[in-house]
């Protein structure tokens, strides 16, 4: 099928090279135009293992192609997919003005039948608004009364991509959503995604965009509530690490996302969660359960600054290393990311930070100010006053302690993510601090 896809991002440009894998012919366009210059030689502009690969291979083959023309991708495509940002407007709604904006573009360039599909994380409603935009900038030759003479349709197809595994997860994915207003787009939907051979969930558009906004606030639910779970931990002396286990055996719960941390970030979670919340606000309901689990969320930063504070005692002129600036590993992307309160943080109190991740330095560079950024995470060891996990990327698993606590001016680790809970730190000379462990408020700093 021919297929275009709106939007370069971390989203549109996974499915464009997926759907490609799988059989279609896609073209995928954006108003960038460094970006698809980059894309037409086969560099990708983000860090998502196995992508490139997939990219180059299907570039090759001329099954998948770059452009800067919405008329070209909209003239050659029956299917059309909207992956363009929605950011979050100051009060928490989704800035939808791309979205808005590439619908009347695509309405000005139809020349036949389109399914136009929001693949976008957009509030409910908006499958409506969009059909509505598109019905108004037809053509004046299309137009007639309140109908179209040219006949489409929107449909809602979410997505659930991870960062860091969302080439897996598009190929392997637990289910596919699709919301339609008609027989013809399902028809459409499932011929395109028949080769994954997994189940399709069929509802209206309104249902499918809140499934989406509902499955990530459930998640960050849970990471929420693992996190104020470590707080009383700490308190009594019980290990975060094994009630999770203890949870998550059981089959209602499931031990995914119950890892005690300094919360989540990046792009979606604390995004969808505020547009969530703004959502429900203006259907008539106090959605009070996620206004507390984003802020606990926010809380967890600050518990974890001042286990710093508390252990290192004055932080002015201290030396901090910090492993890891992305939010979450396998990825370079550093939006939301904890590392970016919790650096500025201790800036602000006269600490030096010195950093290394293993793929978003690049980005952290545009970002971060005053930041000795290491070539490794030895480099990055010398001369600190402590180190803190911010990323658990499996590089920082198979670490020369040994090597590190010499090179240190004191051998204190403060642990973000727990990820050296169960490698008795202390037995290799470590001063160790986690979260939720149940011993941060015993130990002397």
């Amino acid at each position: 099928m021919n297929i275009g896809i709106i939007g370069t991002g971390y989203v549109g440009l996974v499915t464009g090279v997926c759907l490609a894998h799988i059989g279609h012919k896609v073209i995928c366009v954006d108003m960038d135009k460094e970006k698809i210059n980059q894309l037409k030689r086969g560099i990708v502009p983000i860090y998502e293992p196995g992508l490139e690969p997939l990219l180059k291979k299907y570039m090759r083959s001329k099954r998948l192609s770059f452009s800067l023309s919405i008329k070209e991708v909209t003239q050659k495509s029956t299917v059309l997919f909207i992956a363009v940002g929605t950011p979050s407007k100051k009060n928490g709604d989704a800035d939808l003005s791309y979205v808005e904006n590439v619908s009347r573009q695509i309405a000005a360039h139809m020349n036949s039948y389109k399914l136009i599909v929001e693949k976008s994380t957009v509030p409910a409603e908006t499958g409506e608004k969009i059909t509505r935009t598109i019905r108004l900038n037809l053509p004046r030759k299309y137009k007639q009364g309140k109908k179209a003479s040219l006949d489409f349709d929107v449909a809602s197809n979410p997505e659930f991509l991870r960062e860091g595994s969302a080439v897996e997860d598009f190929m392997s994915p637990d289910r596919v959503v699709i919301g339609v207003q008609s027989k013809k787009a399902e028809e459409l939907l499932r011929e395109i995604y028949k080769p994954l051979k997994t189940k399709i969930i069929v509802t209206n558009m309104n249902s499918a965009e809140l499934i989406k906004h509902a499955s990530n606030s459930f998640l960050a639910t849970k990471i929420s509530f693992i996190n104020a779970l470590s707080r009383i931990c700490d308190k009594v002396g019980a290990d975060v690490l094994k009630i999770a286990e203890g949870m998550g055996l059981d089959k209602r719960i499931g031990r995914s996302f119950l890892d005690a941390g300094i919360g989540y970030g990046g792009s979606c979670f604390p995004k969808d969660v505020d547009a969530f919340i703004r959502l429900s606000e203006k259907s008539g309901y106090d959605f009070k359960l996620l206004q507390e689990v984003r802020r606990i969320n926010e809380e967890q930063k600050q518990f974890f600054l001042k286990l710093i504070e508390d252990k290192l005692w004055i932080l002015k002129n201290k030396t901090i290393g910090v492993l890891g600036l992305a939010f979450k590993p396998n990825t370079d992307d550093i939006r939301n990311a904890p590392s970016l309160d919790i650096i500025s943080a201790l800036q602000k109190e006269g600490a030096k930070i010195k950093a290394y991740d293993p793929q978003a330095m690049e980005k952290a560079k545009d970002v971060f100010h005053d930041v000795a950024f290491c070539k490794d995470p030895y480099a990055l060891s010398k001369g600190c006053d402590c180190l803190l996990l911010l990323t658990e990327w499996d590089e920082f698993k198979s670490l020369n302690f040994t090597k590190i606590k010499n090179l240190m001016r004191h051998a204190i680790i403060f642990d973000g993510r727990n990820f050296y809970a169960n490698q008795n730190m202390e037995e290799l000379g470590f001063e160790y601090y986690g979260l939720g462990l149940g011993f941060n408020t015993e130990k002397s700093g």
